[in-house]
């Protein structure tokens, strides 16, 4: 029977993929942004200024911070993108979401399971990249092909796991291709930045699984990600093949507002698995950006019980304002 082999978790933010000079391009967007999470409750900017004055955060803002921090980032990648080569699991699974990039209100399933033979991608047009904040155009790159691209799926795998999560209780949309209804074109950042960075282009037959981690109401709680992941997990044992599983969850941690304690806690709890910990986080704590932590979530539920132990490459908040805003980089694999 197959075998999950290997787990991973990464950020996969356009921080990353943005020169460090021009990380502070996007407090304007923040500055004028009426609903910044954290902890639960909505903030405008300086509100959150005032309220985290005492954990001076301008500290950690400039040029020569950023820059290191960037590198701290872009090395542990490479970590990642090592261990996946040397592992070179026959099939992989991606937990992502989309934002609004291939879904659009009209149409946005809470779990979806995509079953295609390859699945493209190509760089976004000139027009889109006009309409994007700022900030974003300069980041594609991080998570697009220089030029149309295909990818391999694997329709068997995600046949078998259409179906052997149907019959245990949770009822996927399925497709044999990625919408094309939402602002962008081709797959979701969350699955790009994984062919682009971690894999490098050489893409491994895969199976994407979308969770609407963003957009009420529906969205899956903390809980419902992990059974998700378990269920997976079972359905990966259950499948009649050789093959060895790795399975990535792609996103987090906490932004567009950094939360250090929430993070710490987050990941001490995937460490030892700790559904009932991961489970009890509030819904209000997990939306906007930090929603993605669910991916994670999910991808630890699914290595539960494999044997797979984790080992924690780098956790660097990167912070662009004294208000906290930024994106908290985590970079882990299981194996």
């Amino acid at each position: 029977m197959a075998k999950i082999v290997f787990g991973m978790g990464t950020s996969h933010g356009p921080q990353l993929s943005t020169p460090p000079k021009l990380w502070g391009q996007r407090v304007t967007a923040d500055k004028k942004n009426p609903g910044l999470m954290f902890r639960g409750s909505k903030y405008v900017f300086d509100e959150l200024v005032e309220l985290r004055k005492d954990e001076n955060l301008g500290s950690q803002i400039g040029l020569e911070q950023w820059t290191a921090k960037n590198e701290r980032c872009h090395t542990a990648i490479d970590r990642l993108a090592a261990e996946l080569k040397k592992v070179n699991p026959d099939a992989v699974i991606i937990m992502g979401n989309d934002q609004h990039e291939i879904y659009s209100e009209n149409n946005m399933p809470a779990i979806s399971v995509f079953r295609g033979e390859s699945f493209y991608d190509m760089p976004p047009t000139e027009e889109q990249k006009a309409k994007m904040a700022p900030g974003i155009a300069v980041a594609a790159a991080g998570h697009k092909p220089s030029e149309y691209t295909t990818y391999p799926g694997h329709p068997e795998l995600g046949l078998h796991l259409i179906k052997h999560l149907i019959q245990n209780e949770f009822d996927v949309a399925q497709s044999d291709s990625l919408p094309q209804g939402g602002r962008s074109t081709g797959v979701p950042h969350s699955l790009g930045f994984v062919y682009g960075q971690i894999m490098k282009e050489a893409v491994l037959p895969h199976v994407p699984i979308m969770l609407n981690t963003f957009f009420p109401p529906n969205q899956p709680p903390a809980a419902r990600c992990y059974k998700l992941g378990k269920a997976i997990g079972k359905a990966v044992e259950a499948w009649e093949s050789d093959a060895r599983v790795a399975i990535i969850g792609s996103g987090g941690l906490s932004h567009f507002v950094i939360d250090e304690e929430m993070d710490d806690k987050i990941i001490k709890a995937m460490d030892s698995f700790d559904e009932a910990t991961l489970g009890a986080i509030p819904e209000s704590y997990l939306q906007s950006g930090s929603s993605e932590i669910k991916n994670w979530i999910a991808m630890t539920g699914a290595v539960a019980g494999t044997g797979l132990t984790m080992e924690l490459v780098d956790y660097i908040p990167c912070y662009r304002s004294e208000a906290g805003t930024g994106t908290a980089q985590g970079f882990a694999y299981w194996d």
